[in-house]
């Protein structure tokens, strides 16, 4: 896994690289600062990143929100404060992780593995919501064009879906398309 690292103290930068290579990760990049970050992440397109919050130029928790609103990747947010409000702030922005320092390799790892897997669930959930619009708002454009078709052609519900039907299965077309097509028609000769 491509893991960005970014804090600006060399010394735990260089432990986290070692801790991260040790674990069997590749780290791709390491910034010194916020908007270091955001430009390595847009270049070498890391599949995580752990991020200080505490950074020149550019805290932590704005690098993530830049790096989140280009390409959503888990992010694990490092600190040496536990205070609720960066907390909060890192949450806001999307971030999947959050450790305090000193941390220790037992910690840093499972938050890795358990940023990515929430990551990976909320792709899933996304995807899921995305589709079932796309199937809902199909489901209105049929039920208009069925509507049309019943009221027009003074149809029964069936043979209005039955017609949508066979049109889509002769055409070789989605019944979406069909109904589009159907709801276009007669609105063309209203």
């Amino acid at each position: 896994m491509r893991v960005l690292i970014a804090e600006d103290e060399t010394i735990i930068r260089l432990d986290l690289r070692a801790l991260l290579e040790r674990a069997g990760f590749e780290v791709c990049a390491e910034a010194r600062d916020g908007e270091e970050a955001v430009e390595l992440a847009r270049q070498t397109e890391p599949e995580v990143a752990v991020l200080d919050v505490k950074m020149p130029r550019l805290d932590g928790t704005e690098a993530a929100r830049r790096i989140l609103d280009e390409r959503p990747i888990p992010i694990v947010m490092l600190t040496a404060y536990g205070q609720d409000e960066l907390v909060s702030r890192a949450v806001e922005a999307g971030v999947f992780g959050y450790l305090v320092k000193p941390f220790r390799e037992q910690d840093l790892l499972p938050a890795i593995h358990a940023a990515r897997a929430r990551h990976e669930e909320l792709a899933a959930l996304r995807e899921e919501a995305e589709s079932l619009s796309e199937a809902l708002a199909a489901r209105k454009v049929i039920e208009r064009a069925k509507g049309l078709l019943m009221s027009r052609e003074n149809l029964s519900e069936d043979e209005a879906f039955a017609r949508l039907r066979k049109a889509s299965q002769v055409s070789g077309r989605p019944l979406r398309v069909v109904a589009e097509a159907v709801l276009a028609t007669f609105s063309s000769r209203s």
